[in-house]
């Protein structure tokens, strides 16, 4: 209810007119046109449009960003949009999944993944994943990826990656994922440019290349770290899961100001957002692409708001939880960021 000047009835205390405007979807809208637009509606589209908001805030030169990367979003095909990001200085410290860096160095090295279908016609799911065993496919959803291109990036890790890891635990005893990571990068890029690779050579090139440290916490949960444990059954190489953790504390103490951009859940979430509780301080932005409900109480779902009652989030920060496809809302939420950003 409003009075003759049409302001809100004084009587009520949480209500404000601000009235929800109609999404115009012409032809020839950029990304952050379309942002904008979605501002103006509610629901998911209005939360990601403040994700933009936010984001563009976090990216700022001064603000530290931690990138956490969950999920197959690698496969998928969101690597440009990483990789890029970290070659143009958006991303400070990236923590990923020992998935996500296997899935990236095929890619560097010349394997390719390939659109697939969820049930072929005529068949069960269940009788076309039995197909595709027989054939030597692994799916991912809508995504195939030949075994060989496995049988080739072992390969790729005993000829270039491993070895020199091997040297550096003969004279120190163990080396750190995060040293493990930078290797691994290193190997991606001197194939990708030897062997004039059509596809670029990736994230953890990219990290190698700019300095940007890549955490991979849970790293056994995968094929490079299945690889790395059988390679240090045979020699001395050695990880050393907790040496990681001085070098990541120490960037958030020196960080004036902290971003946590976070794409999925599971293990690099939480490892990012723990990161600021060995600190004096917590994180001033933060944005989280997910599609696991907060009721089940699972961390993956769980908003960035609870977060703040665990001392992760400064009580003043600025942060979003945005649910929906993270392959849908990360190339909008950044191709809007980057049209802001860069004119």
């Amino acid at each position: 209810m409003t009075d003759e000047h049409g302001d809100a009835d004084p009587a009520r205390e949480t209500f404000s007119p601000d009235p929800v405007g109609h999404t115009d979807a012409r032809a020839g809208l950029t990304a952050n046109e379309l942002a904008l637009e979605y501002g103006r509606a509610g629901l998911g589209a209005a939360t990601l449009s403040e994700a933009v908001d936010v984001t563009e805030a976090m990216f700022d030169e001064d603000v530290t960003v931690f990138f956490g990367l969950a999920g197959a979003m690698v496969p998928t095909g969101m690597r440009r949009v990483v990789s890029e990001l970290i070659r143009d200085g958006y991303i400070d410290v990236l923590v990923t999944t020992g998935a996500n860096l296997t899935h990236d160095a095929i890619e560097a090295i010349g394997g390719k993944h390939h659109h697939g279908e969820t049930h072929a016609e005529g068949k069960t799911e269940r009788e076309h994943d039995e197909t595709l065993r027989e054939e030597g496919v692994d799916r991912i959803y809508n995504v195939y990826l030949p075994q060989e291109h496995f049988a080739a990036f072992e390969s790729h890790l005993r000829a270039s990656v491993f070895p020199p890891l091997e040297r550096e635990c003969d004279e120190n005893g163990s080396v750190s994922i995060e040293r493990l990571t930078r290797e691994l990068g290193t190997a991606n890029a001197e194939v990708n440019d030897r062997e004039g690779i059509a596809e670029d050579a990736g994230v953890a090139a990219a990290a190698y290349e700019h300095d940007v440290p890549i955490y991979c916490p849970a790293i056994q949960d995968s094929v490079l770290g299945l690889q790395a444990w059988m390679y240090g059954q045979t020699t001395s190489l050695t990880l050393d899961a907790l040496a990681d953790m001085t070098s990541l504390t120490d960037r958030a103490f020196e960080a004036d100001e902290a971003g946590a951009f976070v794409v999925g859940g599971g293990v690099p979430k939480n490892f990012v957002l723990q990161t600021m509780l060995v600190t004096p301080r917590a994180y001033d932005y933060a944005v989280q692409l997910t599609m696991d409900p907060p009721q089940t109480g699972g961390l993956s779902g769980a908003t960035l708001d609870e977060a703040r009652s665990w001392g992760k989030l400064e009580p003043t920060a600025e942060n979003v939880s945005v649910y929906a496809d993270a392959s849908i809302t990360l190339p909008l939420i950044v191709s809007a960021v980057r049209e802001r950003l860069e004119g």
